[in-house]
């Protein structure tokens, strides 16, 4: 791995930033994970379906490269031209870059399949019975589904299979959750295509996820996608394509610093960039976001995010959607063409206290909305402290009832500085 290319995994050297002196000339020190030298290169591999160092194209073959990587201090795992099959996701490990060959590199999630369990589990166990063993194996990746018979919530685990006999197969984790017959408990083959959970300095670039939309059933990005990031902080994903996933193109979750940029999220079922909760500091830039349900989706508390210079296109719904607690973000920059439904939305959420307040709309171009009502820039809800400026926002396919900016009547200090609005029946409407 190149010295240049520690900066993108966070691993360059840094000042303190109070009068301590400046650590100029770093040594290679026991548990000193602040500061190391830029070292010229470091352990790569290449895993491919020949002539690699690890032959195969199966998860088992990147995972086995990622691990090894991983357990001598990181590098990059290269992945050669080849189309990979995936049974489980693949887990990244801390300070190691997965890097492919572009478009000829594809992993692809194989097809689906769901069968109810035939025994109770407890919370305690490690084990599930399955009612119709066929088309799972030892190995395999699976999302284990239940109703709570307490609550009537649902509950959903992420496992892998990794002993069986017959129809019980051991898990590589405790369930740590009530799977019983009463609540309609299932297993499904479902999981990421990429998974980091409770990682730090990771990269993803340069390679094509492959949801097998059609042949996968959906699940959410809260639990899933292209790629999914939970507990993590420092991730880049760069020119990563994440299509046809049923559920979200990227997703993370209680994620840190996470940089993505000239990716490309398409005809995923659901959001195609999803900076999900308490995510801070998210950059999102140069993406290419297109035939989603929601474009780029900011959930709960996302915080002091740029989202710059990104096409989202041809959205079921919403292009930008900003909402519970999601304060202090700049979304500037942006085309956003061809919404079903709304251009960019601040979402109303559930009174004051959960309100997007003091983010910036400034420079996009929002053009076209689907809905013969549908808004170009809707601010909903008791949302206060928005600035929305210098924004192009146009329709050009007649303006039937849409509306250009509305901005709704519980709301305050909405500010809107020259936009230039045409092409809708209302161009300005404050109910």
């Amino acid at each position: 791995m190149a010295g240049g290319a520690l900066a993108t995994l966070g691993w360059s050297s840094r000042s303190h930033g109070d009068d301590r002196p400046s650590v100029t000339d770093p040594r290679a020190t026991s548990g000193d994970a602040a500061h190391e030298p830029d070292w010229k290169s470091r352990l790569s591999m290449t895993v491919g379906p020949d002539k690699a160092d690890l032959v195969g194209n199966s998860d088992r073959a990147i995972q086995a490269a990622v691990d090894y990587i991983a357990r001598l201090g990181g590098g990059t795992v290269h992945i050669l031209p080849g189309e990979y099959r995936l049974r489980n996701a693949v887990y990244l490990q801390s300070k190691v870059r997965l890097r492919g060959s572009g478009d000829n590199s594809v992993l692809i999630k194989e097809p689906s399949v769901r069968t109810k369990l035939a025994a109770d589990s407890d919370w305690y166990d490690q084990e599930i019975t399955l009612a119709d063993a066929a088309g799972f194996r030892v190995g395999d990746g699976v999302c284990l589904q239940t109703t709570n018979p307490h609550n009537g919530g649902s509950e959903v685990l992420k496992r892998t299979l990794v002993a069986r006999s017959g129809n019980r197969f051991k898990l590589d984790r405790p369930l740590r959750k009530n799977f019983w017959l009463m609540g309609e408990s299932t297993a499904a083959s479902l999981f990421p295509i990429i998974n980091c959970e409770n990682v730090a300095h990771v990269a993803i670039e340069d390679i094509t996820l492959d949801g097998n939309r059609e042949q996968n059933e959906n699940l959410d990005g809260n639990h899933a996608g292209c790629i999914f990031a939970q507990d993590c902080s420092r991730l880049t994903f760069r020119d990563v394509t994440a299509r046809n996933y049923n559920g979200d193109g990227i997703s993370w979750q209680i994620c840190h610093d996470v940089r993505v940029e000239d990716c490309t999220s398409q005809n995923n079922a659901g959001l195609g960039l999803h900076p999900g909760s308490g995510s801070q500091r998210p950059l999102i830039r140069g993406n290419r976001v297109v035939g989603n349900d929601i474009g780029i989706f900011f959930c709960w508390g996302v915080k002091y995010g740029l989202a710059e210079d990104n096409v989202v296109e041809d959205t079921r719904r919403h292009g930008i959607s900003i909402g519970h607690r999601d304060t202090n973000n700049l979304i500037r920059g942006n085309t956003v063409r061809n919404s079903g439904e709304v251009g960019v939305l601040f979402r109303p959420e559930r009174g004051h206290d959960f309100a997007p307040h003091h983010n910036r709309l400034e420079d996009n171009q929002i053009v076209n909305v689907g809905n013969e009502d549908g808004v170009g820039v809707d601010v909903r809800g008791e949302t206060e402290s928005v600035t929305i400026t210098g924004n192009d926002v146009r329709e050009t396919n007649g303006p039937a009832k849409r509306v250009g900016i509305r901005v709704g009547a519980e709301t305050r200090d909405i500010r809107l500085n020259e936009n230039d609005v045409e092409g809708f029946s209302v161009d300005v409407e404050r109910m």
